[in-house]
């Protein structure tokens, strides 16, 4: 059964609405209903290509018509099965824009019309649609078809509920001919021996392992009994009863070590640096070419990545240029996008655009994509969203068509890589630093936890992260909760002694600024993450790094482990750390971990919580293959804070929308 039905512009304007049960009606008439959050997070942000969506409970299908600018939207309860959605929706749009099409028609052009002039300076009231007078027997006409679907699809489950007949057995009745009598099989006899010599090699093993024990006791009496020389089986050798040779094991003097031996197997913490610490050169920690730049305030800021092959183009000139190169003669080695270009040349002439005119152009845009590293999914839903866009829309000519499927290649990708939460970190760590407590509360610190798989950076980039924040004023405390790993509490030690060493606002160097929690190896993560928020509160620190262990994220164990750490300490950011270099890879890792996250810290007793950012490295790897940007944004809907790109402390870097629609675009 249906919850809500609606037809509306994608104006906003609702032409037609039908709920049918009290509590749809009650929950369409709110800004949490199933059709606005849809109409918020699917549609505005360009994640329309699924032509499903989920919220609260209830399922959301929709269709669109282009030419008149309508969305029709059906919703149910997701629990139910409704087999006749899809068959509904194509039959609303085919009645309702036959019954309508005039009425409908002018309707559209007036609003274009209104939204381009200026009322009249005499101040006459605008006109006022009656829908409920020009829809007038539509009702009818739904009911009747949604009367008719609902009486089919109930005959179709009818059906198939009755079972087919069974065949009947051919059975034949004895016969007295001994020809016909079954014999047994030879495979059969065969097995019976074979298993008949596996239970015999069973005992003689056992009996073997008797009489090595009794050997043991009377010493060596027993040997060249010749019991034990005998295979039991035809699989078992000689040499199968052989001892495995012993490890040598490291031998230590008996006598303690000397105090010079005791220095020379010293590698910690204090000894190392008092050693080295005069002899390291301190600006290969720094590049200063990637040095960022000082605001009129005086933040410091992260330089932006540039996509520096195509020049200083912006992404319109770079698609307007890939799309001319249709009108040229077509070369064999042309990309995918010339290719795309010279098909919509060939689409002259006042037309209107259908599915099978853009096949051809949106399987070269896919395969441009995943040539980009867009996981292939992805492309093929941005495609779909780009071909939902185009049909239905009349072309009159080259200039037309360029400028459409500029417009939508723009849009779709822009919309998607657009963030819908703020990406300025410092804006968030001041106002919470800045907001007012009673005097008998403690000041809060800001803190960051970074997740993410194996071997993607995050201890690296975390001390990235904590140079910026410290070139920024701030006292940063980094929590080692990586507590698996052999030599992450060391390397956090070495980026700490290395961050102390570098200067900012003048200083020589740091110290002070920045600090290492850790409790070893083999703890609660949880725990010590807690204990070093508290840490961090009682001795004036702005901010903390938390760093986790890298974990799979089918490992359902460590995941839960991970939940536990984010509610038990509700950070106020969770980034996600990953590679530039994966492709398909990606939709599976920030699917997994963003629902392992949002399930099991809700189960632990906290707040539901998911990644709230991520964080790209390797990024200088990839050249203008960045599609794994666009794949990352597409699936959890959060924004790129930031994306690594080199060894140094400065190798941090902002990403702007542009840049990145410019190296996707690129030829």
């Amino acid at each position: 059964m249906l919850d809500h039905c609606s037809i509306s512009h994608k104006g906003g304007v609702v032409l037609w609405s039908r709920s049918f049960t009290p509590a749809a009606s009650h929950t369409a008439a709110s800004s949490s209903s199933p059709v606005n959050s849809l109409v918020r997070e699917a549609l505005i942000e360009g994640r329309s290509s699924d032509g499903k969506y989920e919220k609260d409970g209830y399922a959301v299908k929709w269709t669109f018509v282009n030419d008149l600018e309508l969305i029709f939207v059906v919703a149910y309860q997701r629990i139910l099965q409704l087999t006749y959605v899809d068959e509904l929706l194509l039959a609303l749009k085919t009645l309702f824009i036959k019954l309508f099409q005039p009425f409908l028609a002018t309707f559209v052009a007036s609003l274009h019309v209104t939204s381009t002039t200026k009322l009249s300076s005499s101040g006459d009231p605008p006109f006022l649609w009656n829908f409920q007078k020009a829809f007038e027997g539509w009702d009818a006409v739904f009911d009747k078809l949604l009367r008719g679907l609902e009486d089919k699809a109930a005959q179709e489950r009818r059906t198939r509920v009755v079972h087919a007949p069974r065949p009947a057995l051919d059975v034949t009745p004895p016969s007295d001919d001994v020809d016909t009598v079954p014999a047994v099989s030879n495979a059969d006899v065969q097995d019976e021996e074979q298993i008949a010599r596996n239970v015999q090699a069973l005992k003689n093993r056992l009996r073997g392992r008797g009489g090595q024990a009794g050997r043991r006791g009377r010493g060596r009496t027993d040997v060249g009994s010749g019991r034990e020389s005998v295979p039991g089986s035809d699989s078992e050798t000689p040499t199968s009863k052989r001892k495995a040779r012993a490890k040598t094991q490291r031998k230590w003097g008996n006598e303690a070590p000397t105090e010079s031996d005791m220095v020379s197997l010293d590698y910690s913490y204090d000894s190392a640096s008092e050693g080295r610490q005069g002899t390291l050169d301190v600006s290969s920690l720094v590049d200063s070419a990637s040095l960022g730049t000082r605001t009129q305030d005086g933040l410091y800021e992260v330089k932006d990545w540039e996509f520096l092959s195509q020049g200083e183009k912006n992404a319109d000139d770079v698609i307007a240029e890939v799309l001319k190169k249709g009108g040229q003669e077509a070369k064999p080695a042309s990309s995918s996008l010339g290719a795309l270009g010279s098909i919509f040349a060939r689409l002259t002439g006042s037309k209107v655009l259908t599915e099978e005119d853009l096949k051809p152009v949106l399987e070269a845009m896919k395969q441009h994509l995943m040539k980009k590293n867009v996981a292939k999914e992805i492309s093929e839903k941005v495609c779909e969203d780009v071909g939902q866009s185009l049909v239905g829309k009349k072309v009159g000519g080259f200039q037309t068509t360029t400028s459409a499927v500029r417009q939508a290649l723009a849009n779709s990708i822009t919309r998607i890589l657009t963030p819908k939460t703020s990406t300025d970190l410092l804006l968030s760590i001041r106002t919470k630093l800045s907001t007012p407590v009673a005097a008998s509360q403690q000041r809060q610190t800001y803190s960051i936890t970074f997740v993410g798989v194996n071997g993607v950076g995050k201890s690296t980039n975390l001390s990235k992260v904590c140079f910026w924040l410290i070139q920024n004023g701030f006292r940063v405390l980094i929590a080692a909760c990586d507590t698996f790993r052999s030599g992450a509490v060391e390397q956090l030690r070495v980026h700490v002694r290395n961050l102390g060493m570098l200067g900012v606002d003048g200083a020589t160097n740091s110290k002070g600024r920045v600090e290492l929690y850790e409790r070893g190896y083999g703890k609660d993560a949880a725990g010590i993450a807690k204990e070093a928020i508290s840490y961090a509160r009682d001795n004036d620190f702005d901010v903390v790094l938390i760093d986790t262990a890298g974990r799979m994220q089918d490992n359902e164990p460590l995941m839960r482990a991970l939940a536990k750490l984010v509610a038990t300490n509700n950070p106020d950011k969770i980034i996600f750390v990953g590679e530039a270099l994966v492709g398909n890879e990606a939709v599976d890792q920030l699917t997994k971990f963003d629902r392992a996250l949002r399930d099991f810290s809700a189960a632990s007793g906290g707040q539901e919580r998911g990644i709230d950012g991520m964080l790209v490295t390797k990024w200088d790897t990839v050249d203008d293959k960045v599609g794994a940007a666009l794949s990352m944004t597409y699936v959890t809907g959060q924004p790129i804070i930031f994306v690594g790109c080199g060894q140094t402390y400065t190798d941090l870097r902002q990403l702007r929308v542009a840049n990145v629609v410019q190296a996707i675009l690129s030829d």
